[in-house]
């Protein structure tokens, strides 16, 4: 597979979000601009120095395509975190980053729906390129749930409020504090989505918090086809990953017919190959980032033959039950495979 192609940004600025969190603001020359084109809900990858090599990590962008604005990720440290303590305590105004390009699929396909945003801490951060692009692009109501330990570690508190009180008939903000009212329960979290079975859902935050609200979403009857799961785990450093080695040997050559950006391809795939590695060797560029199946970037849907991946750090159990896979961890268990890209 193709190692990922960095490009360095220069930081322009960075702004003290609480305590212990920052965004980064990117400045993009104009020679990157069309790389950079991003939607919202989408993440970029940093590539952090760290103790002679590089941990590659991902942070969701914070702000919105739909307005005249830089390229902005937030960043909230956690104990011990060797990337996020770095990058907010060492990186300083005019200091260099390499940065891949946007990337990621928690993204609405349009702006026309009512859409409830549920986030714990940093979560909150693709949920706000949503909501402000929902509110440019779209007419509909949105309800934003936001959790957090305490009101000192609510992030973009001062513009949440000026947006709800700006788009008081579309935008209700809920703040949830763990110090105030405890832990949110599944039960408490379904009564206040229950007016909004019929949206799309998009949630991030962490691991237990999201289990919650899925639970409570599909216990108010919510298609899971309009649930959205944005999960995030450590990438590891740099090279320190090896290519598992096929569970199933009964592997052979296969012809992948694949939909991307729109367009149809025939692509061989040779034995024990990857999907990926197959569609990059044939001049494609289908969207890919950390190369260890953990980001969901080059997910996929299987409509027909069968897979076996390597690696799933990513994907959920209903993920998988819907057909996607990922492409940098698939090898072909038929002769013949088509999967789907999303557009």
């Amino acid at each position: 597979m193709k190692t990922p192609a960095y490009h360095t940004l220069r930081i322009a600025q960075i702004v003290t979000q609480t305590a212990d969190s920052c965004s980064l603001v990117f400045d993009v020359p104009a020679a990157l601009r069309a790389q950079f084109v991003y939607k919202s809900g989408q993440f970029l990858t940093l590539r952090v120095p760290y103790e002679g090599g590089w941990l590659p990590r991902c942070y969701s962008l914070s702000s919105s395509p739909l307005c005249d604005e830089p390229l902005r990720v937030t960043i909230k440290q956690v104990h011990e975190g060797r990337a996020s303590n770095w990058l907010c305590q060492q990186l300083r105004e005019g200091d260099c980053l390499d940065v891949l390009a946007p990337a990621g699929v928690f993204v609405p396909r349009h702006f026309d729906d009512d859409f409830v945003l549920v986030g714990g801490g940093s979560g909150v951060t693709p949920l706000l390129s949503i909501l402000r692009s929902a509110l440019i692009a779209g007419s509909g109501r949105i309800l934003l749930i936001y959790a957090n330990r305490d009101e000192a570690s609510v992030i973009f508190a001062a513009e949440l409020k000026a947006l709800a009180s700006a788009h008081p008939q579309r935008l209700q903000v809920i703040h949830w504090l763990d110090s105030v009212q405890g832990i949110p329960a599944v039960a408490q979290l379904a009564e206040m989505v229950r007016p909004f079975a019929h949206a799309q859902a998009f949630i991030c935050g962490p691991g237990p918090f999201m289990d919650a609200a899925v639970s409570a979403l599909h216990g108010i009857g919510m298609a899971h086809s309009r649930v959205h799961v944005e999960r995030f785990v450590s990438l590891p450093e740099e090279g320190s990953v090896s290519t598992p080695t096929p569970v199933n040997t009964d592997l052979s050559a296969c012809q992948v017919s694949v939909r991307l950006d729109g367009q149809e391809f025939e692509v061989p795939c040779a034995k024990g190959e990857t999907l990926l590695n197959a569609l990059q060797r044939a001049g494609l560029n289908p969207p890919s980032s950390c190369l260890v199946g953990a980001c969901a970037t080059c997910m996929c849907t299987m409509e027909r033959g069968s897979v076996e991946m390597l690696r799933n750090d990513a994907l959920d159990q209903q993920e998988l039950n819907d057909g996607w896979v990922l492409a940098c961890q698939s090898i072909p268990r038929s002769e013949q495979l088509r999967v789907c890209f999303p557009e």
